[in-house]
């Protein structure tokens, strides 16, 4: 069997998403549950984008012993900071690439610097690529090269940039389908052509980066592969720009369910892709539809009395494969305030958070408050703790206290009391609603009018006594920030992430 290598760039492409802006805690939690799910490459960021970017490429390339891949433009400055940021991991890849589409070459390149005509435009973008990957080289082996929005490129010119670039050095040649643009069989008719017409393509491992913009992008990765691609850049739960990214689980699943159909194989520990997908899920903020592919709530359900009655007396009825397969074991194990660090601790390691002690204390301390509130403490109340503000960096604010008074034919209005450094912030404001009252509170005690484009709350568990999450996405000009508060309070839950995104935005500007 033919191994498909597994490229991660959840940690790159699928932080694109709108609102899934990660820190570096959780970009390092993220990447070691990556390597316990044991994908082969975990492309960690972009470190010439920002400061924060480049310390959590250096982090997880500290952290993991896997090989850590660094996103690049097709420029020196951004090459040479890549692979200063990864420079420490065991192995390493620096990952360049350029535009070659026709849409995207006159897009960006439409400076007369570059050429006048579409062909001189091309013959630079040319010896930008080879120039590029040749500079690359100097820094370490392994190199990738993509071809941005292949799916639309001249297949012509396709061929010989992908020549160019491995003439250059590139041991890896990626074949976007940046726009989601390509059907499976015109996709895999792609790669073919490029086995056919590319002269030293034997040099290089060819593989795919499909995003989901029709919702063909699991399809088009698996085209791919069955026409030579042996490497597939996929996400977990699917998550990328726009529509997403290939989902890594559905890839993966596919290959093993469907071995009578192909004979490849995965180094993934299907075991671990539960986990894996709620950790994601968690730190991201974006919740996983119900009827998501082999990770929803409902993958696994059936509420069909024909259904039930088939699974009833065999399960391959209606399910290709179990959710033990992946992880999604149906027991739960149950917390409670009688609950000791050790048990905390062990179920903890078990979701797939490995803490150390001091970590531990700070979990406890939060899961004592959460215990003391409700009585049960679930799996899922767990991973939301863990994916609470309580673990993230220190921000500039924090609440100190919290009072809202709201009901039928009263004006609702609140109190808050902020801490910042040594200084105590106190403010209190109306507003259409107890929500609403809270953030005016808030901007009133920092002196700031910030636009809240996005409010959305779920609840973490079932029941009365449930753990409510609420994400907040504000505005500033062209920057938006996200935040998360968690509670069984849903206006605390709101406020924590009213502070958590103002803090976002702070230590930006500051």
């Amino acid at each position: 069997m033919d191994k498909i290598i597994i490229f991660d760039t959840t940690l790159r492409d699928g932080e694109q998403s709108p609102g899934a802006s990660l820190n570096v805690y959780e970009k390092v939690e993220i990447a070691k549950q990556l390597e316990r799910l044991n994908v082969d490459i975990i492309e960690a960021g972009f470190p010439i984008s920002s400061p924060e970017q480049f310390e959590a490429v250096q982090r997880i390339s500290d952290s993991v012993k896997i090989v850590v891949a660094a996103l690049s433009r097709a420029k020196e400055i951004d090459i040479k900071t890549a692979y200063e940021a990864i420079k420490n991991a065991e192995k390493k890849r620096i990952h360049t690439f350029s535009s070659t589409s026709d849409f995207h070459i006159l897009g960006k390149f439409g400076d007369e610097k570059y050429g006048r005509s579409l062909d001189e435009k091309r013959k630079t973008v040319l010896k930008m690529s080879y120039d590029a990957v040749a500079y690359a080289k100097t820094f370490c082996n392994d190199i990738e090269f993509s071809a941005e929005d292949a799916g639309r490129t001249d297949i012509v010119y396709l061929s010989e940039i992908i020549e160019t670039a491995i003439d250059a050095g590139a041991t890896t040649v990626n074949i976007p389908d940046t726009t989601g643009y390509t059907m499976p069989s015109e996709f895999g008719d792609m790669i073919a052509e490029l086995k056919r017409r590319v002269k030293n393509i034997s040099k290089a491992i060819i593989s795919v980066h499909c995003h989901n913009d029709l919702g063909l992008a699991v399809a088009n990765s698996i085209s791919a592969i069955q026409n030579g691609a042996r490497q597939v850049e996929c996400t977990i739960n699917g998550i990328g720009e726009r529509a997403g990214n290939a989902s890594l689980e559905e890839i993966v699943m596919a290959l093993s369910v469907r071995k009578d159909l192909f004979n490849f194989k995965t180094n993934i520990v299907a075991k671990e892709i539960y986990n894996t997908s709620r950790i994601v899920s968690g730190f991201t903020g974006i919740i996983i539809q119900p009827n998501k592919a082999i990770v929803g709530e409902n993958a696994f359900a059936h509420e069909s009395g024909i259904h039930q009655d088939g699974m009833l007396k065999n399960r391959n009825t209606y399910e290709i494969m179990t959710p033990e397969s992946v992880g999604a074991i149906k027991t739960k194990i149950v917390l409670g305030r009688h609950s000791g660090r050790h048990g905390l601790k062990a179920r903890l390691l078990e979701l797939g958070y490995n803490l150390t002690e001091e970590d531990v204390d700070k979990a406890y301390r939060r899961f004592i408050e959460i215990a003391d509130k409700k009585k049960e403490v679930y799996d899922e109340d767990l991973r939301t703790l863990m994916g609470d503000e309580f673990f993230k960096s220190d921000g500039l604010y924090h609440i100190e206290y919290l009072q809202v008074n709201a009901g039928i034919n009263l004006i609702p209005t609140a109190t808050v009391r902020i801490k910042m450094k040594d200084e105590i912030i106190q403010e209190s404001a109306t507003g259409d609603g107890p929500i609403d009252a809270i953030l005016n509170a808030i901007d009133r005690a920092l002196n700031i009018k910030l636009k809240v484009e996005d409010y959305h709350v779920r609840s973490v568990t079932a029941g009365r006594e449930a753990m409510g999450e609420v994400t907040i996405r504000i505005r500033n000009e062209n920057n938006s920030y996200t935040g998360k508060g968690v509670s069984t309070d849903i206006i605390e839950a709101s406020a924590k992430a009213y502070i958590q995104a103002i803090n976002y935005y702070k230590n930006k500007i500051s």
